[in-house]
């Protein structure tokens, strides 16, 4: 996971306006991040740090919801200038409450959430165990609950994805966090971090030893006193003799794998195999069916190499047997603005209403027989609607911050971005439907040129093809046919010229002969 780290202009002012040591911290805390997630075989290389040493770049307050939002705005702005997979915000800045970090669940590789904010602590594996945490929340990892963490006891430290957290920090992920992280796997999630990243990018330099393949190095496996990888040696980061390779899924016993041997079977319905080349050691980039795509036998669009479905998120929210509401459930429930129906929260951290065209993008509402949702900060909101003479229950959730629980995460049950929340339409990250091209907002029925509300409408091809015949027939056509127009009046004015010489001559010629005769 190509990791991208922002200090904002409070935490540079914390450490005296000191530029390298503002790094140095950073440095420090992504290696700790780095090392929490070699257990569960994921590397973290820091291939970007910015210190906003001006002002910062995006709105940073002690509302935390407004400034994740607006952190993760403008990390799609830097996403277009650098290459990464996550960027994470440090900032001196205190939140409200008992809040020490936000991010958006199962946001990895998304260009909308794939990101979070971390308020910064004193020290370095403090502030890497909340990262750490808010990244997971990232990987689709929930709060552990009770029985979760048996790998650390509190004294040590207990377990990274812990509603709260104290000293000593943790530096394990706990059982639940695992089968969080296989099943966000196993749905498609994190298809951007399957390709190899550009090691010159790497913070820091290179260095024989960081577990990094480097330019000039054959390997590398880490320390000396680490490095279990028969294949290398780890003092030189030199392949061993007759070694083809030592890392990568297409290299088995030392030796590459053969062309063609499938190296990434497909996860869920929207992704794609690969297959080793027989030239190197590492699968090829992870690809995937394009954003928009029909599955779920035409219930679900493919967002992100996954198939989103409110029948999926009902699921995850209340276990087996759960389903969607009935469509009355949403327009009704999620007309309020309130915290148990909304659109999700503005700018400000108030609660916006939903537009009828946008209701399946707000609070999902299920119908579930369990008591309550998962979750041990989970209540139920339930409420009765009549729609055609007939009462409908329709199931909510509420998720509220216990006395010491960070409140990390925006709402889990709001619809989750790139869920189909009709024909042709997608819910967008600002809660509001997306229609697809052909289709005008806010209620995608009527035709039009697609978009939402939020992102203004998309161009078809047809135009740019219009834009392009307009440049040619301007650039090209006009100067050529100007050219022989000019052509045609100089050769015209020859012609004239050569015609009234020749009527001279023939008077001439008139002329001499009467006066002969």
């Amino acid at each position: 996971m190509e990791l991208y780290i922002v200090a904002d202009n409070t935490l540079f002012r914390r450490q005296n306006k000191d530029y390298e040591k503002t790094k140095a911290r950073i440095m420090e805390i992504a290696n700790y991040v780095d090392k929490f997630y070699r257990a569960l075989n994921i590397r973290v290389p820091l291939i970007g740090l910015e210190v906003w040493t001006d002002r910062d770049q995006c709105i940073v307050t002690e509302e935390p919801n407004a400034t994740l939002w607006s952190f993760l705005q403008w990390r799609q702005k830097l996403k277009s200038r650098k290459k990464h997979d996550n960027a994470q915000l440090l900032t001196g800045v205190i939140f409200k409450g008992t809040t020490i970090g936000m991010a958006p669940l199962e946001g990895m590789c998304s260009l909308e959430n794939s990101g979070g904010i971390n308020d910064h602590s004193e020290l370095s594996i403090g502030a890497a165990a909340t990262m750490a945490h808010e990244i997971g929340h990232n990987f689709g990892m929930s709060h552990d609950h009770d029985g979760c963490c048996v790998e650390a006891t509190a004294d040590q430290g207990g377990c990274v994805m812990a509603a709260a957290t104290g000293h000593p920090f943790p530096r394990v992920f706990s059982r639940c966090s695992k089968r969080d992280l296989d099943s966000y796997f196993q749905k498609g999630g994190g298809m951007c971090l399957y390709n190899m990243p550009n090691m010159k990018d790497l913070v820091g330099g290179k260095k024989c030893g960081n577990g990094f393949v480097e330019e000039g190095e054959e390997c590398d496996c880490g320390e000396v006193d680490e490095c279990t990888n028969d294949c290398c040696n780890a003092n030189n980061c030199t392949l061993k003799e007759e070694a083809q390779c030592a890392h990568g899924v297409c290299c088995q016993g030392c030796k590459l794998k053969q062309a063609g041997t499938m190296c990434r079977g497909p996860a869920g319905a929207c992704d794609l195999p690969e297959y080793c080349t027989g030239a190197s050691p590492y699968c090829p980039t992870n690809v995937y069916l394009l954003d928009g795509s029909s599955c779920q036998y035409g219930f679900a669009y493919c967002y992100n190499g996954m198939c989103l479905t409110h029948e999926q998120q009902c699921l995850q929210l209340w276990g087996y047997g759960a389903r969607p509401a009935h469509d009355a459930c949403f327009e009704d429930v999620n007309a309020a603005g309130n915290a148990f129906g909304n659109c999700g929260k503005d700018d400000h951290g108030n609660y916006m209403k939903c537009e009828k065209s946008d209701a399946k993008c707000g609070k999902i509402q299920c119908h579930s027989a369990a008591k309550k949702p998962k979750g041990t900060n989970a209540v139920s909101i339930d409420t009765t609607i009549k729609t055609g003479g007939i009462e409908v229950k329709c199931r909510g959730t509420y998720v509220y911050s216990t006395q010491d629980g960070q409140g990390d995460l925006p709402d889990p049950g709001l619809v989750m971005t790139g869920t189909k929340c009709g024909e042709g339409k997608v819910c967008n990250s600002n809660g509001n439907c997306h229609c697809n091209r052909g289709f005008a907002p806010p209620f995608c029925e009527k035709p039009g040129l697609g978009g939402s509300v939020d992102s203004g409408p998309v161009q078809y091809d047809s135009q740019v093809g219009l834009v392009a015949g307009l440049l040619f027939a301007f650039l090209v056509l006009l100067p050529a046919v100007l050219l022989l127009f000019y052509c045609y009046r100089i050769k015209t004015s020859y012609y004239h010229k050569w015609l009234s010489q020749r009527e001279k001559n023939k008077i001439n010629k008139y002329s001499v002969h009467r006066s002969l005769c």
